[in-house]
């Protein structure tokens, strides 16, 4: 039986009332804790179980968001015992580690991504990304002056949330629609965005909108940076797996009353694009900076050849 937080996070998840690589990642290994807490499995066999059955409810939520699949890839490998007691332990350590390397790694980020912008600088933004703010917030604690072009990221504007916390940094912001990207860019220094995914090869897999935005910023000589925690990189891909784009509801693009006055068109929503290597200039991890060709090295340091799948049915 799955522990109510399990399916209130999934559904959470989906419905993108928690959104952020990290946080998704840090929800989801929290669910898996409350599973091992009131589990009342009473073998070995059945605790392994109701833990991959939670795995794969909180998995099959987001598909492009390859931080959740990595966080739980993470407690599951931990699960390590013989007795229900011991299993139950050795998750709740495993979740408790996976929350204090999350909240290193995003200051480590955030130190490396702060070296790379200037005192003086006017960065551009695109969607909302933790990783990308602790660059910003590592450059203020450096006594940067920095000032914002915020994209409001259409269609559910997640650019707002990022100018509310750069306001709340006293950052100077400037709000400006998605169409109005490519005037603003002779204004900004760097391009600087998250990802939910980054492919072996260096692709970038983040809000849509983000590779025409990356394809303007090269055009007009404006160095794009991705800031990136090591959990979005998707070992799945090292074996040739591709990145599922996911699809989101219609209705945030098109409301029912919209719909009814406008007759009958059909409405693609995709949640995310594609950005290839050439156009960006750095991924930004807590473990350094590298050229998006060089990922795949750092990703076989951390995940082999490839990806498993501890949630898998036996």
């Amino acid at each position: 039986m799955l522990a109510p937080e399990v399916e209130t996070t999934a559904d959470d998840i989906a419905e993108m009332e928690v959104r952020g690589a990290a946080t998704i990642a840090r929800a989801a290994a929290d669910a898996l804790e409350a599973q091992a807490s009131e589990s009342d499995a009473d073998t070995p066999a059945a605790f392994r179980e109701e833990m991959r059955t939670a795995a794969r409810r909180l998995k099959n939520t987001r598909p492009t968001a390859v931080s959740l699949p990595n966080a739980l890839r993470y407690v599951l490998k931990e699960m390590e015992g013989r007795s229900v007691d011991d299993l139950r332990t050795s998750t709740l350590q495993a979740t408790g580690e996976f929350r204090d390397q999350l909240d290193r790694a995003q200051d480590d980020l955030g130190a490396i991504g702060a070296n790379r912008l200037r005192d003086g600088d006017t960065i551009m933004t695109h969607c909302h990304s933790t990783d990308a703010l602790a660059c910003v917030e590592a450059a203020l604690e450096d006594g940067k002056d920095i000032e914002a072009v915020v994209k409001e990221t259409r269609p559910r504007k997640q650019g707002h949330i990022t100018a509310e916390q750069l306001r709340e940094w006293d950052v100077p912001v400037t709000m400006v629609v998605d169409n109005a990207a490519r005037r603003y860019l002779d204004d900004v220094d760097h391009v600087v965005v998250g990802a939910d995914s980054i492919a072996a090869d260096g692709s970038v897999i983040n809000k849509i909108g983000t590779s025409l935005l990356a394809v303007s910023a090269r055009e007009r000589g404006v160095p794009i940076m991705v800031a990136a925690q090591t959990l979005k990189l998707h070992p799945d891909t090292l074996t040739g797996h591709t990145v599922e784009i996911e699809m989101r509801d219609e209705t945030e693009v098109l409301s029912d009353a919209e719909r009814a006055d406008l007759g009958d068109v059909d409405v693609e929503n995709p949640a995310f694009d594609v950005t290839p290597p050439r156009y960006v200039d750095a991924i930004v991890t807590e473990r350094g900076q590298f050229p998006p060709e060089s990922i795949v090295t750092l990703m076989r340091e951390l995940y082999g050849e490839g990806g498993t799948e501890p949630w898998a049915e036996e």
